[in-house]
């Protein structure tokens, strides 16, 4: 198994991505958080003291998303054109989507999963006073895409 970011000594490093291609990337990531029933009825009722957790999160996963290479040591900082957080409230938590859009060398899909993940973090802590048995679970990439630019 090749792993790209190790050198010949095996040691980590940042790969070189000076020579690809610009191209436009999307990613769509998803997870989910598990929280009880009453703790959904505050939050569609706005009623968490902390105050409106969605709005909060979706903020909060946006700016995740832009801290992506300050979080994850091998990531690239790269421009990103488009986050878009989205929230489904179930009838046993909220799944978190998130869509993230980029014209560059490397992929975007780092910046999806981490908008998903601080978005859930953020509603963990928003809520972690009337919920003691929240799970975040199931954070995953569902799509990744690129296509020549289009000028």
């Amino acid at each position: 198994m090749n792993l790209t970011h190790l050198n010949k000594k095996g040691e980590a490093e940042m790969i070189d991505i000076s020579s690809k291609k610009e191209v436009h990337r999307e990613a769509e990531a998803s997870g989910k958080i598990f929280l009880n029933n009453t703790t959904l009825k505050l939050i569609r009722e706005d009623q968490i003291k902390k105050g409106d957790v969605l709005s909060v999160a979706r903020v909060a996963g946006i700016s995740g998303a832009k801290s992506t290479s300050s979080l994850i040591p091998l990531c690239h900082n790269i421009t990103i054109n488009k986050i878009d957080i989205r929230f489904e409230i179930e009838s046993d938590g909220i799944l978190i989507r998130s869509r993230a859009v980029c014209d560059g060398r490397t992929g975007i899909e780092m910046e999806a999963i981490t908008a998903v993940s601080i978005a859930a973090l953020t509603i963990y802590d928003m809520c972690k006073a009337v919920d003691k048995q929240m799970v975040i679970s199931d954070i995953k990439l569902e799509e990744k895409t690129k296509s020549e630019l289009q000028y």
